[in-house]
């Protein structure tokens, strides 16, 4: 028999806090049991709910209260104040002006959410990913019902065109017209294919989606299937996101259950099922045709095109790819109506983005927010601003393959055209913000050499191209840059643009000459003072003991690792700089600051 509770207390699931919260969990239902609250309150799991800094996080329903931070020792304090004495355990409050904001679904002027607007992520944190009854509490699976008894397949594409949907996978492609190019395709067997190969370093966005809402992404591939005259679905996702793929196999299961998937989907003439396919880490894999090489169980590695995939895809057969964020778009278009989701955003770019904001910013978590909302915006209102009360020196958008952005392009509104127009791209929607200590030239080292590693070797351009630049990068941080060098990069980074076979390739110089074009002093710097100014590259930097500080006190002298000091004891010491190998040993330990670092 079904309980009605009066309280459910919701506890993060997320992949940062999981292991934690299990611990959580456990304490709370005993401490539940110890205080005999059996029959007044229930434990959910919800995902993520963003706002990572401050986890792990716990709400209180229907109070909406959010504790932060919660520990062991909090739970037994939380349950006999909150629950039993209707007393809030106030220094655990996420934010002191919650009392008087509900927590969602817009969440009032809270200061991480109050400029977010969740789509996508618009069930994470609400439901419990691994019940699909929450999922139906909540409109589930309404819009599958809705098309297979309303909307004709060409209906479908027209109303997804009406909505500007893009896709958010990077490339920013029309879905509606990827979707009527699988459509008018001929063939015996269609595919859908959902791209969960997320590879950004610091990126977390699909990830989470997955993990918060599977069932949405499930659902929007069903729609997208019926549209396309599909019968089978692919998620390929990433084998190091085991939460995920659990959550996934437990809904596809559910779904299965209650017949959103398989043969005559809710009585209809449409059948429709859903695999995974998991993939072994390959960046290039994000790419449509090297994804679909790997599900054949080939090496990862592009295709030219044409043909394109709705042409000639997965077995050479009509094949439809759109990523996590894309496919959870989809009911919400379906339910809500195109119109709805086109007034928000911009001309070109409607609906809303998930950003996995990190770096040096205040709260690092997950964003969601809508198209045209500026950097300016996500930094400073959403993210809090700098960390440590640093300036605030660049921000990457669009990963490994984007651009830095300097602070006079802190206005640019977050749209596919704005982004690109500034010298970086919208990507799948990573956002690393760095501050003034960041060497902008060590920075384009770390995403190059990223990119040079992740390359699948096909194409000359990219393989020898970027292996070419990442050796010239790293010459200039070890102190023996050349006059040349910057203008060797601009060629060979134009080069490579030009001549790579696929996106990935093409996009590869993009840190390096949107760093070189708004930093270029930081390279000249390296290059012909041999100086970092941030003095972040090691092999630039001299240390030096000055003679009046230096009580010889011998501390630097037993630090040292390559014995390149000498002195004797309550004598000032020196440093023999042709043995010093730069790593600040001697710095780190002097209390006396006797020794400088230029």
């Amino acid at each position: 028999m079904k309980k009605d509770y009066k309280y459910a207390i919701s506890v993060c699931s997320g992949s940062k806090c999981l292991q934690l919260n299990n611990e959580l969990i456990d304490i709370i239902l005993h401490e539940i049991q110890r205080q005999g609250l059996e029959d007044q309150v229930k434990v959910t799991k919800s995902a993520c709910l963003g706002y990572c800094e401050e986890g792990p996080l716990m709400v209180i329903h229907p109070d909406n209260i959010t504790y932060a931070r919660v520990q062991k020792d909090d739970i037994a304090e939380i349950l006999s104040e909150h629950i039993k004495n209707r007393r809030w355990v106030t220094r655990l409050l996420f934010h002191r002006d919650q009392i008087a904001n509900s927590f969602f679904p817009q969440f009032g002027d809270v200061d991480f959410f109050g400029k977010q607007y969740r789509i996508t992520l618009r069930n994470c944190g609400v439901i419990d990913p691994e019940s699909i009854d929450d999922y139906l509490a909540y409109r589930g699976y309404e819009a599958l019902a809705k098309v297979l008894t309303v909307f004709s397949p060409q209906q479908v594409i027209d109303e997804i065109k009406r909505s500007g949907l893009r896709g958010r996978g990077g490339g920013g492609f029309p879905t509606g017209i990827k979707w009527q190019s699988g459509h008018d395709a001929v063939g015996d067997q269609k595919y859908m294919i959902c791209n969960a190969d997320e590879g950004d370093p610091g990126a977390f966005m699909d990830r989470s989606a997955i993990e918060g809402d599977p069932n949405t992404v499930i659902e929007g591939m069903i729609i997208g299937g019926y549209a396309v005259g599909a019968s089978k679905g692919i998620v390929y996702i990433r084998a190091e996101y085991p939460l995920a793929i659990k959550r996934l196999q437990i809904a596809i299961a559910q779904a299965r259950e209650r017949n959103f998937l398989g043969k005559n989907i809710l009585g209809s003439d449409f059948s429709f099922d859903i695999e995974l396919r998991l993939g072994a880490g390959a960046f290039v894999c994000g790419e449509e045709t090297a994804l679909i090489a790997s599900i054949e169980g080939k090496r990862g590695m592009p295709k030219p095109r044409p043909p394109f995939p709705t042409e000639k895809g997965l077995f050479d057969k009509p094949t439809v790819i759109n990523n996590v964020e894309t496919w959870a778009n989809i009911p919400v278009i379906i339910l809500d109506g195109a119109a709805h989701f086109a007034s928000m955003g911009t001309e070109q770019s409607k609906g809303t983005k998930v950003f996995a904001l990190a770096g040096a910013v205040r709260n690092t978590g997950l964003v969601e927010v809508q198209m045209g909302t500026t950097l300016r915006e996500i930094i400073f209102d959403i993210g809090g601003g700098i960390r440590d009360d640093k300036a605030f020196k660049a921000v990457q958008t669009g990963g490994p393959s984007g651009g830095c952005l300097p602070s006079q392009y802190l206005d640019t509104p977050i749209d596919y055209n704005s982004l690109m127009a500034a010298g970086s791209i919208m990507g799948s929607g990573g956002m690393i913000v760095m501050d003034e200590s960041t060497c902008m030239v060590d920075i384009a080292k770390f995403f190059l050499d990223f990119t040079q590693n992740e390359s699948c070797g096909k194409c000359t351009p990219c393989r020898e191209g970027t292996k070419r630049m990442l050796e010239i990068l790293i010459r200039i941080t070890e102190g023996a840059g050349q006059p040349d060098d910057i203008d060797k990069l601009l060629r060979l980074g134009t080069m490579i643009q030009k001549s790579s076979l696929c996106g990935l390739g093409k996009a590869s110089p993009n840190p390096v000459l949107s760093t070189i074009k708004h930093f270029r002093h930081e390279y000249e710097a390296h290059i012909f003072d041999k100086k970092c100014p941030t003095k972040k590259c090691k092999n630039l930097l001299t240390y030096t003991i000055i003679d009046g500080k230096c009580i010889g006190c011998g501390l630097c002298k037993t630090n040292c690792p390559v014995s390149c000091i000498s002195g004797e004891k309550k004598s000032p010491h020196s440093i023999n700089q042709a043995d010093c190998i730069h790593c600040g040993a001697c710095f780190s330990s002097c209390k006396f600051e006797a020794i400088i670092r230029e």
